[in-house]
C-alpha cells in the first residue's frame, strides 16, 4: 500500500543528484577577473589573442587561476583583487599601443570560483542583479529632435525620387528644420506633385504656399507619424544597445524603456564606469557609398594630387587607403539582414536583404554603376572604416550578395558587422550609479541569513509539533530549496532581492501542503483507520486540496510575470517555480520518506506525527508516539 516501485526512488534519487551537481556553482562565491573585448567592430578576438594575453601574464609575473576564450571575449580569473588590477595594467599596456584609441577593452569583472570540472559539465551559477553582484548603472536620454531630423532627411531623398520617377518638374527641394519644401514654377506640376506625394506618403501633411510663379509644397510629419518615429527610434537603440551588450559578454544586463524617451542599462559584476561607457557607445553606423575610382582619385591616392571635390579618403580593411564619395547612397537603417552563405559557383558570400526604400535605391543605383565599386562603410566614435568594397556586376534588388576573395569565417565576420546596427538617434547619458561590490555581498548575506533563519523556524516548528513527519517535511522543504536553485541555476536566470524575497516565501508556502497532509493522516487515525491506511488516505485525499491551493497561486504569479517588469518579473519567475518545485517535494519526495521508514512494517500499529487528539473519550484509539 505504502510502497514506491524502485523506479520512483531512481527518480527522486536522480533529481537529488541533478539539484546538488547545479546548485553547487552557487556556494563557491566569485572571484575578480579582467575581460579583454574589441574596442572595434572590425577587431576580431580569437584563440591567438589568448595565447598572447597569457604570455603577457607570464612575463609580468602574474599567476592566473585560468585564462579562456568564450567566443566573444576572454576572460582571466585571479585570486584577489590586487593581482588582478596589476593583470590589468599589463593586459592593457600590451594590447593598447595608443591609450586614447584603444583596439581592446580591458575591463575588470567577477568569475564565479567554481572548479573547472563543474563548469565542463555546464553547471554554472546563477546570474546575480545589480543588487547583489555590484556594477553599473546608466540613465540615457534619446534626443527625439535628432530622430525627426533624420526622418525629414530621408523624406527629402523619397520624394527627389518619386518625383523624378514620375517625371514632375520642380523647381528644387530642400529642407527647413523638419519642414520638405518643394519649389514650382506652375500650378499644374505642383498639383500633380501634391495628388502624388498624398498617395504615397500619407503620413505628411502637405501644403500648398505661394502664387504666381513663386509656388510651394511643404510637408511635415502628422502627430501621430512623429509619434510612431520616436517609438521607432526609442526601440531601435534599445535593440542596438542589446546587441553591443551581448556581444561583449555582459552577463544578463538590463536594457529596457524608461517613459518616452529613457533608456534605463544596467550592467551586473562591471566595476569600471569608464569601461562601461565605452561598451555602451560602442554602437556603429554603416553606409553604403561609392568608389571613386576617377584619375584624380588615383593620383590622390598616389600621393601626386589632393583629394577630389565631394569625396573622401578611407581605410579599407583589407586593400588599404581607398577614395570613396561623400554622397550616402544607403545606411544601416535600410538594412534588414545579412548573413553568410555560398554564391552559385559555392564560394563564401555574405547576403544582403534591404527594405522597400533601400530597394528602389539600389536598383536605381546599380542599373547606372554596372562595373563600378560600392564601398560599405562602419563609421564608430565619429571615424570611419571600410568594411568591403565589392564591383557591381548587374542591376541589384532587395536581395544581392558580396562575393570576393574570402574565407567562410571572413564571410561570418562581415556578416556579423554588418548587422551591428546604428543607433535610431543619439543618446545621451543623463545618470550614471556605480553599485560596490561590498554593498552587493552585505546584499547577499542579508538575503541567504533571512532564507536561512525562515528555514531553521519552519523546521524546528515542524519537528516539534510532527515530530518525525515533521523531520520528513522539514527535509522535503530542503529538497524544494535545492530544486529551485538548482532550476534557477539551469536556467541562468538572474537573482535579485525580490528573488531572494520570493525565495523566503516559497520556503513558508511550501510547508502548507505538508501541513495539509499531516493534519488528513491525524483526522484518519481519530476516525480509527490504521497507520497504514491513514498514511496512504492522508496522501490521496490531500492531494487534490494541495492542488486547488498552489493552483489559485500559480495564477496569481502568472499575472506577475505577464503584467509586471524589473524587480516585480524577477520576483514572479522565483515565485512560479517555487509553486512547482514545492508541489513535487511536498507530495513525491515526503512520501518517499514516509514510505521507505514506515512502507515495509506490515504491522505498524503507531505514528510519530505527534499529538493525536480524539473527539470524544469513547472513540477508538489509535496510539502515537
Amino acid at each position: 500500500m505504502n510502497r514506491y516501485p524502485l523506479w520512483k526512488y531512481a527518480l527522486l534519487l536522480v533529481a537529488l543528484l541533478i539539484g546538488t551537481l547545479y546548485t553547487l556553482p552557487n556556494l563557491f562565491g566569485e572571484a575578480p577577473a579582467v575581460q579583454v573585448s574589441s574596442a572595434k567592430v572590425t577587431v576580431k578576438v580569437d584563440p591567438a589573442l589568448q595565447a598572447r594575453i597569457e604570455s603577457t601574464l607570464k612575463e609580468a609575473g602574474v599567476q592566473a587561476d585560468y585564462v579562456q576564450f568564450d567566443g566573444s571575449s576572454i576572460k582571466a580569473r585571479f585570486g584577489d583583487t590586487d593581482t588582478q588590477l596589476k593583470a590589468k595594467d599589463a593586459i592593457n599596456k600590451a594590447l593598447n599601443a595608443d591609450p586614447a584609441e584603444p583596439t581592446y577593452i580591458v575591463a575588470l569583472n567577477l568569475l564565479s570560483r567554481s572548479p573547472q570540472w563543474l563548469t565542463a559539465l555546464h553547471a554554472n551559477p546563477m546570474y546575480l542583479g545589480l543588487d547583489l553582484r555590484g556594477g553599473v548603472h546608466f540613465l540615457m536620454q534619446v534626443d527625439m529632435k535628432a530622430a525627426l531630423t533624420k526622418k525629414a532627411e530621408a523624406l527629402t531623398g523619397d520624394v527627389r525620387s518619386m518625383l523624378r520617377e514620375k517625371n514632375v518638374r520642380h523647381a528644387g527641394i530642400n529642407r527647413e528644420g523638419n519642414t520638405v519644401q518643394i519649389a514650382f514654377r506652375d500650378g499644374e506640376q505642383r498639383t500633380a506633385a501634391l495628388g502624388l506625394l498624398r498617395a504615397q506618403i500619407p503620413e505628411v501633411t502637405w501644403t500648398p504656399l505661394g502664387d504666381g510663379s513663386n509656388l510651394q509644397l511643404t510637408g511635415n510629419l502628422s502627430p501621430q507619424a512623429q509619434v510612431a518615429v520616436q517609438e521607432a527610434a526609442l526601440k531601435q537603440n534599445i535593440t542596438t544597445l542589446h546587441n553591443r551588450v551581448n556581444e561583449l559578454g555582459v552577463a544578463e544586463p538590463v536594457i529596457q524603456q524608461q517613459g518616452l524617451d529613457r533608456v534605463v542599462v544596467q550592467l551586473p559584476g562591471v566595476q569600471d564606469t569608464a569601461k562601461a561607457k565605452d561598451i555602451i557607445g560602442r554602437t556603429a553606423t554603416l553606409e553604403l557609398r561609392m568608389v571613386d575610382d576617377s584619375a584624380e582619385a588615383q593620383a590622390a591616392l598616389a600621393g601626386t594630387g589632393p583629394v577630389p571635390f565631394g569625396t573622401e579618403r578611407f581605410i579599407d580593411r583589407g586593400f588599404g587607403p581607398i577614395i570613396v564619395k561623400r554622397q550616402v547612397i544607403l545606411t544601416g537603417d535600410n538594412l534588414n539582414d545579412a548573413q553568410p552563405g555560398f554564391d552559385e559557383n559555392h564560394n563564401p558570400a555574405v547576403h544582403l536583404t534591404v527594405d522597400a526604400k533601400g530597394t528602389r535605391i539600389m536598383k536605381e543605383v546599380s542599373r547606372e554603376n554596372v562595373g563600378k565599386r560600392m564601398a560599405i562603410l562602419l563609421f564608430e566614435k565619429g571615424k570611419g572604416e571600410v568594411v568591403t568594397a565589392p564591383r557591381i556586376n548587374s542591376e541589384l534588388g532587395s536581395r544581392f550578395q558580396i562575393t570576393g576573395a574570402m574565407t567562410t569565417q571572413e564571410a561570418a565576420d562581415t556578416a556579423l558587422l554588418l548587422r551591428a546596427g546604428s543607433l535610431a538617434a543619439p543618446m545621451d547619458i543623463i545618470e550614471e550609479r556605480t553599485i560596490g561590490p561590498s554593498l552587493g555581498k552585505d546584499n547577499i548575506e542579508k538575503g541567504i541569513a533571512s532564507v536561512t533563519w525562515g528555514f531553521v523556524a519552519v523546521a524546528a516548528f515542524m519537528c516539534i509539533y510532527y515530530m518525525l513527519f515533521g523531520l520528513f517535511s522539514s527535509l522535503a522543504l530542503g529538497f524544494n530549496l535545492l530544486l529551485l536553485m538548482a532550476i534557477l541555476s539551469m536556467m541562468q536566470a538572474t537573482l535579485s532581492l525580490p528573488g531572494i524575497a520570493a525565495m523566503a516565501l516559497a520556503l513558508g508556502m511550501a510547508i502548507d501542503a505538508n501541513v495539509l497532509i499531516n493534519e488528513r493522516i491525524r483526522e484518519e487515525l481519530r476516525a480509527g483507520a490504521t497507520a497504514q491506511a491513514a498514511i496512504h488516505a492522508g496522501y490521496e485525499r490531500a492531494f487534490a486540496t494541495i492542488l486547488d491551493s498552489n493552483v489559485t497561486t500559480l495564477i496569481a504569479g502568472l499575472a506577475l510575470l505577464v503584467f509586471g517588469s524589473g524587480p516585480i518579473k524577477g520576483f514572479a519567475v522565483v515565485h512560479c517555480l517555487g509553486i512547482l518545485t514545492s508541489m513535487f517535494s511536498s507530495v513525491v519526495f515526503s512520501r518517499g520518506l514516509v514510505n521507505l521508514w514506515y512502507g515495509r512494517q506490515k504491522k505498524l500499529k503507531s505514528l510519530s506525527i505527534g499529538q493525536v487528539w480524539k473527539p470524544t473519550p469513547d472513540a477508538t484509539e489509535s496510539t502515537a508516539a
